[in-house]
């Protein structure tokens, strides 16, 4: 089995970290799904408010 990528896990911990303010331990310690569920729920916020249609860099299909 192989990690997740390093990358990817500290642009998701800064993404929630920038919107939710959680503190990089809150959100390391999230199952790696919990936190891409969070980048994925904060991506439409962030469509809503800004009326974009294009997806997040974050969210997957």
């Amino acid at each position: 089995m192989t990690g997740y990528p390093l990358a990817t896990l500290y642009e998701e911990v800064a993404f929630i970290a920038y919107h939710f303010h959680w503190s990089f331990e809150e959100i390391t310690n999230m199952e790696h799904r919990d936190r891409h569920k969070w980048c994925e729920e904060i991506s439409k916020i962030n469509r809503r408010l800004s009326g974009e249609k294009q997806r997040s860099i974050l969210e997957v299909e």
